[in-house]
């Protein structure tokens, strides 16, 4: 079974390199970040008609996740139990979304930027990753995948210039550590040891040219329980999907992140 993540960036906006996608990989579930729309907004006649089932959820123009799968989409959960709110009054935003595709239980997962270290959204993030690893640990003994935008870069070799971002979030000693708990819990990150690095990204920014200089973070993930963990034969980031230069249309700002089940 081949199961994808990708940060699309507006699902409207990027559909057509969706179904590409899905096609050229023969990919049989995607996780997907930002869809950026309403259920009744997306356009989904495509997915369905290359045998895709779709579960999302999304309230606006902001967040948004789904799970694309041909190979089952059964006991859809929107939201983490516990889940933190945001805004006034706090209230869960449409930033998770898990369903048992093929017998693996996957959630994708939008996990809040932070903005600044000192900002309130900063304290939401952590709290947000915090009651997720309270919620993920009973799921260690099942066959599961946290997958998507963590939006941490959990080591220097995963920012192209460290020094650059001492003072931003994603590079945080909480951060870092709120990502670490759920590797001392079990997690595994069953793409690094298929893509080692250091200058090995996920995301670049539009700004200045960030891809053709390769000066990326790698945010987007695969954490596996252990029986997943172990079923993993392969894994590449496609970063075919975020060249200017490929395809028709501009791509999201995130690369598409690919595991292999055997």
């Amino acid at each position: 079974m081949r199961i994808a993540t990708w940060n699309v960036n507006s699902l409207r906006s990027r559909i057509d390199r969706v179904e590409r996608f899905l096609e050229r990989h023969d990919v049989d579930v995607l996780a997907v970040q930002e869809t950026k729309a309403r259920e009744d907004q997306l356009p989904l006649m495509g997915l369905q008609s290359l045998g895709y089932e779709i579960a999302s959820a999304g309230t606006n123009q902001w967040n948004g996740v789904a799970i694309i799968s041909r190979v089952g989409l059964e006991d859809v959960e929107v939201t983490f139990p516990g889940q933190p709110g945001w805004g006034e009054p706090a209230e869960p935003e449409s930033r998770a979304i898990a369903a048992t595709c093929g017998g693996v239980r996957i959630w994708s997962l939008y996990v809040p930027n932070g903005r600044k270290p000192d900002d309130p959204h900063y304290v939401y993030k952590l709290d947000w990753l915090a009651r997720l690893r309270e919620a993920a640990r009973p799921w260690l003994g099942s066959e599961t995948a946290l997958v998507g935008d963590w939006n941490v870069c959990p080591t220097d070799d995963d920012v192209f210039d460290p020094q650059q971002f001492r003072s931003s979030t994603h590079v945080t000693p909480p951060e870092r550590a709120a990502f670490q708990a759920f590797l001392d819990d079990g997690y595994a990150d069953v793409v690094r040891p298929h893509c080692p690095g250091p200058g090995v990204y996920t995301y670049w920014d539009y700004y200045r040219q960030r891809f053709e200089r390769n000066r990326g973070l790698r945010i987007d993930f695969v954490l596996g329980s252990p029986s997943f963990a172990g079923r993993v034969t392969g894994a590449f980031i496609d970063r075919d999907e975020r060249d200017p230069a490929q395809g028709t249309g501009s791509p999201s700002d995130h690369a598409p992140v690919v595991v292999d089940l055997g």
